[in-house]
């Protein structure tokens, strides 16, 4: 007897249509992996140039890098070197983006979660504890274990008018809400949480908008909503970046990677599945993995933000408190 709810195989088959109707998706995947490796090193770059400018302007600043400090940047060899890495990751990633659906290539972009932590690692001396390596596990599982459903349902549809619309008026109030959030909370110290969280929300529309852009104009259909979506893609891409760099003067870079690979892609997979049309193909259990991959991956984030190494001993140098723990006093030699 077959039960209503079996699937046969035939079933399964027809909708396994992600890698077997599109096999540029084995090109897509190594393109965003590749720029996931020149990410991390980008990252490192750049965290080594903010710090720099910070230590030189008195220390860390977690209210916002200063007008005088972007400038500064621009004079620090290691920023440059790490914003040259980072425009080689766009172009793999655009080149991803070219060939694969957007929520398949997005969420490859954890593996640099994983280098960067080992980078950070070897360059300050902090070596991940338990806690933080478990944390990261559940970054990179999560995310992947989305990326894998995501490669074998994913469609890619062509983008309407209405779609790029939505898509850019749900960027535009975005946008407006992080920005009055940080003017309202940059007093009171944000923390680099809040930073990294809000570089992902804008990146993820910043893929996507890349993605309509390609899209766009692989149909020959360059017109003033396309430039429209250029300049808001240019735009995001300028205020996100605001944010990493802030958040790289505030804390640790691989805190800054994991907030980016996983509120990134979760971003931009949403607007994938809910406005672009992406996830048609997506049956009901996919969407239960998702949530569960990603509710596991945003926990993985929280508590790297509350248990990484670096992290927590500059809240003890800073005398604050943590858990029942007594606060330490640092020495003079400290």
């Amino acid at each position: 007897m077959v039960f209503w709810f079996s699937p046969t195989l035939d079933d399964v088959s027809n909708q396994l249509v992600g890698v077997f109707e599109n096999p540029a998706l084995l090109l897509g995947i190594p393109l965003a992996l590749s720029g996931a490796v020149f990410m991390s090193f980008g990252a490192q770059y750049q965290h080594r140039g903010v710090t720099k400018v910070g230590q030189l302007a008195g220390g860390a600043n977690s209210n916002g890098l200063t007008l005088s400090q972007l400038g500064r940047l621009l004079t620090r060899p290691s920023w440059v070197l790490g914003t040259v890495m980072l425009g080689l990751a766009i172009v793999c990633q655009l080149g991803a983006l070219s060939v694969a659906p957007l929520i398949v290539v997005q969420p490859l972009g954890a593996i640099s979660l994983v280098i960067t932590t080992l980078l950070n690692a070897r360059v300050t001396g902090h070596t991940p504890t338990r806690r933080s390596i478990t944390a990261i596990i559940a970054c990179v599982g999560g995310i992947f274990l989305f990326v894998t459903v995501a490669a074998l349902f994913a469609v890619e549809q062509a983008v309407t008018t209405s779609q790029i619309v939505i898509v850019l008026l749900l960027l535009l109030v975005i946008s407006i809400v992080l920005v009055l959030l940080w003017l309202l909370f940059r007093r009171r110290q944000a923390r680099a949480l809040f930073y990294v969280v809000a570089a992902g929300i804008v990146y993820g529309f910043v893929a996507t908008l890349a993605k309509i852009v390609i899209l766009r104009v692989q149909d020959g259909n360059f017109d003033w909503l396309t430039l429209l979506s250029l300049v808001a893609l240019v735009a995001g891409t300028g205020l996100g970046a605001y944010f990493v760099q802030t958040a790289y003067s505030s804390g640790p870079p691989d805190l800054a990677i994991a907030g980016l690979t996983v509120v990134d892609p979760m971003v931009a997979v949403l607007v994938g599945l809910t406005v672009l049309g992406e996830g048609s193909a997506v049956p009901f259990w996919g969407y239960v993995i998702f949530i569960i991959a990603g509710a596991v991956a945003i926990w993985g984030v929280i508590n790297l933000a509350i248990y990484h190494p670096q992290v927590m001993k500059d809240s003890q140098e800073l005398n604050i408190r943590r858990g029942s723990g007594e606060l330490r006093q640092p020495d003079e030699t400290e």
